[in-house]
């Protein structure tokens, strides 16, 4: 029996969930610590591999939905995972984050998704369109928080990839509820440790908390739900995970099994935080003895203070502060339909990213999801225009925004980036790519 198990949480990013599991480690008795880009070190001398910090097992939080290049991510996964043992190990994370893989997985192990179609062809994709209804659901492979993801009517043309993603049809699965909604059942080894219902915002159809959606608790879980979480968790291999299931007029299904999903909607929701059941599974894995009263009582807060040991000045950088974007960008901006690289314009003064109304046909920006109210200088009680869902691509970031829909003709910027998509830089007014001394006048 192992007295103090050293439990690493690989994490690049700093997150509520990253810090809870750390101080839950902690608080069990044990040594949490924060493998990170300022900590980590992998040394191979005289035939021997050595970390450092040295860890006994490593809990895998690493995001890959968020990054350019997934593959490098993985590959600090697999190095840890070929010389400790690893909950969430990057193989199953590999099928997880990837969500045809996910679907495949599933129906190889007869649990139930919805009809979906993945094509590089265009003309097959939208050949098979109408077996979907008049509405069907048009997704990346990999996103998140609802990111990539958009409702397509049967005569809306799609495109095989959103940018450098591969896209994918998929049924959609709605009953006639007043706003759609889903189940969230998070699994720690093998155990379901809480559910909520997560309902979709006003005027959108996606349930991520992320994007507004409100959450209740769920302590009546269906004993077959119950059964599907356990069993998707176990079919893709993960040790932790969210597991979306909705249900359809026809029986349940599952929607997406998340490696690295959120606790504060489920916190919320439920009063319960997901941590020390995944310090408890990290600890026995590695030998270590927890008290299971102890971990049901420390589930009752989300402890997300600084961990021991990490020093604070981290803590108050945000993770972006080195990111600068400048006055002007070349960035890649997609819709279901294409992608296309166009100059844009920082507006730190706008809430939204606004998207010229030619541009947004091109790369089949929408459908319409809502209107928004924009206050100028020339029309003081604003005018109401149609918000979209688009992907903007600046550098290696993905950003999933609802842009506000204008006609641009008259201005040299066919996209203007607000605040929704600022906020993640620096913003330094004298760069610009256009390479122009010219005075701007717009906006």
């Amino acid at each position: 029996m192992n007295d103090d198990v050293r439990v690493g949480v690989l994490s690049l990013h700093t997150s509520r969930e990253t810090k809870a599991i750390l101080n839950a480690v902690e608080d069990l008795g044990h040594t949490g610590v924060w493998l990170r880009d300022d900590t980590i070190s992998i040394d191979i001398a005289d035939g021997e591999v050595s970390l450092s910090p040295d860890v006994d097992i490593v809990a895998n939080r690493l995001l890959l939905s968020n990054t350019e290049q997934p593959a490098e991510l993985l590959g600090l996964a697999s190095t840890y995972a070929r010389t400790r043992p690893m909950l969430n190990r990057p193989s199953n994370v590999l099928t997880a984050f990837h969500k045809f893989a996910t679907a495949t997985a599933l129906t190889d192990a007869n649990v139930r998704v919805p009809d979906a179609l993945l094509s590089l062809d265009a003309d097959r994709l939208n050949d098979e369109r109408s077996r979907y209804g008049e509405e069907a659901v048009f997704k990346t492979a990999i996103g998140t928080h609802g990111g990539g993801t958009w409702k397509v009517g049967r005569d809306e043309d799609v495109n095989p990839m959103v940018g450098d993603r591969y896209a994918f049809l998929q049924r959609l699965i709605e009953r006639d509820e007043d706003r759609h909604q889903d189940l969230r059942v998070y699994v720690v080894d093998d155990e379901i440790v809480g559910a909520m219902r997560r309902y979709a915002p006003d005027n959108d159809w996606r349930t991520n908390v992320a994007l507004g959606g409100d959450v209740e608790g769920v302590e009546d879980l269906p004993k077959e739900v119950e059964d599907i979480a356990v069993r998707a968790a176990e079919t893709i291999g993960l040790d932790y995970a969210g597991v979306d299931v909705i249900q359809g007029d026809d029986g349940w299904y599952v929607l997406e099994v998340n490696p690295t999903a959120g606790f504060k909607g489920l916190f919320s929701a439920t009063g319960v935080c997901p941590a020390p059941y995944i310090a408890r599974a990290a600890i026995r894995e590695a030998g270590g003895s927890v008290d299971d009263e102890q971990v049901e009582a420390l589930s009752a807060r989300m402890d997300t203070s600084t961990p021991k040991g990490v020093p604070t000045q981290r803590e108050e950088a945000p993770t972006e502060a080195d990111q600068v974007i400048g006055y002007t960008e070349e960035v890649l901006v997609s819709g279901t339909s294409g992608t296309r690289r166009v100059l844009a314009k920082s507006d730190t003064g706008a809430s939204r990213t606004s998207i010229d109304t030619r541009l947004a046909a091109e790369i089949g920006a929408g459908p319409i999801k809502s209107m928004t109210k924009v206050k100028s200088g020339s029309v003081k009680s604003g005018k109401s225009r149609p918000v979209v869902d688009i992907v903007v691509g600046v550098g290696g970031d993905r950003h999933t925004v609802a842009a506000s829909l204008e006609d641009r003709g008259h201005m040299e910027y066919p996209l203007l980036l607000g605040r929704d998509i600022l906020k993640n830089y620096q913003v330094d007014v004298r760069r610009r790519v256009d390479a122009t001394d010219e005075g701007d006048s717009e906006e």
